[in-house]
């Protein structure tokens, strides 16, 4: 184990609300791939980012706009790609230069380093020396357990060069998980990819989700809700096209790539694009039930909709099963069978679940949990003899 600072049972600052753990008393530094928008890997970091109020925040790409201010307090330095590629419609087109950035992207000989990655955060460079602990959303997708569907959205001609690329890409990331000193997963599913790329064991602790600003007042109405990103990864096209053949109606709240292509396709369901949190929970509380149509690493919108008292519909495998208790808080069904999920759809009692019973188990995710759980992960690899 490297030399690392010593720890301290310091109480954080009351305004923080922040449990009272060990903490690492040196200098640390938090770093998170890039903060352009605020979704779940961003929300999780920011619940880092409380259990350090004093730590400097490193990133790639930072638009103070898109996160809506969140870290606006924070002392935020970028990569030498910000002038340029701040941007979320955009920063996709400089994903070979990622690495590179990351790579040099400064950490001022920071004694613990906290990193919250899905793709290159934890490819930064820590002083000699120093800890490097990595909050790992999901091992780099895209050069993974999605090769093959990032290889065919590429033009036939461009393949070869795509997987030369891709090559690269992951040559890169095993190199990069060697300089990590612990990885924390977000969910088992997670850990086992972490093996399974990086041959790394991986502890695992949920991401939190603010349950508490969801009171599931309202009385469901006629319409199920997919909620998210309209990326490919995501897989919106299935829960489209089950709810079509189940003759349901469903609401789309989330924007990305893919929605202009899946609005021209299926003209029965509702796109909302981007909506405010306050509009996501309304809608949360007023739908039949969440489809959760990808296999998730984890999966925050089933917990909440949770929260709001709604039961879930997603594939019997990865977050899935760590979150819905089939029968109970939802159904689970086969992994990317859109009959599969539209039979559930057209023969499931959706009003038959508890929503009190749905709301409980939501609990268990809370950001004073992960807080506790996550700090007391840094102390133990901080201090091995905790």
């Amino acid at each position: 184990m490297p030399n690392a600072a010593p720890l301290s049972l310091t109480p954080p600052r009351a305004t923080e609300e922040i449990p009272l753990v060990p903490r690492p008393t040196g200098d640390v530094i938090l770093v998170h791939d890039y903060l352009l928008v605020m979704r779940g890997a961003e929300r999780t970091f920011a619940e880092i980012a409380a259990c350090f109020p004093e730590a400097p925040i490193a990133t790639l790409l930072h638009d103070p706009i898109g996160t809506g201010g969140r870290f606006r307090h924070r002392r935020v330095r970028t990569s030498f790609l910000q002038p340029v590629a701040a941007d979320q419609r955009r920063f996709r087109r400089f994903l070979p230069l990622l690495p590179l950035a990351a790579r040099r992207l400064p950490l001022d000989g920071a004694d613990v380093v906290i990193s919250s990655s899905s793709a290159f955060a934890h490819g930064v460079t820590p002083a000699p020396g120093a800890v490097h602990i990595s909050y790992c959303h999901s091992p780099f997708r895209y050069v993974w357990h999605e090769r093959r569907r990032t290889e065919e959205r590429v033009a036939l001609p461009l393949r070869p060069l795509a997987r030369g690329v891709l090559g690269a890409l992951r040559r890169w990331d095993v190199a990069a998980s060697r300089r990590v000193t612990a990885y924390i997963a977000n969910s088992a599913l997670t850990a086992q990819r972490i093996g399974d790329f990086y041959g790394r064991e991986a502890s695992v602790v949920h991401p939190p989700v603010d349950v508490g600003r969801f009171d599931g007042a309202a009385a469901p109405e006629d319409f199920f809700l997919l909620v998210g990103e309209v990326t490919n990864h995501k897989n919106p096209g299935l829960a489209l096209a089950a709810a079509e053949r189940a003759g349901v109606k469903l609401v789309v709240a989330g924007d990305g790539p893919e929605l202009g292509r899946l609005r021209r396709r299926f003209r029965t369901a509702t796109f909302l694009g981007r909506v405010s949190d306050r509009q996501l929970i309304e809608l949360y509380a007023r739908c039949r039930a969440l489809l959760t149509p990808a296999v998730e690493e984890f999966g925050m919108t089933m917990v909440e909709a949770h929260a709001a008292g709604r039961p879930v519909l997603a594939p019997a495998r990865g977050g899935a099963l760590e979150i819905v208790e089939d029968g109970e808080g939802g159904v689970l069904f086969g992994p990317g069978s859109a009959d599969a999920m539209a039979e559930a759809l057209r023969e499931t009692d959706w009003e038959r679940f508890d929503p009190g019973r749905i709301r409980a188990s939501a609990q268990r995710f809370s950001p004073d949990e992960f807080r506790r759980r996550f700090s007391s992960e840094v102390a133990r690899t901080v201090d091995p003899r905790r």
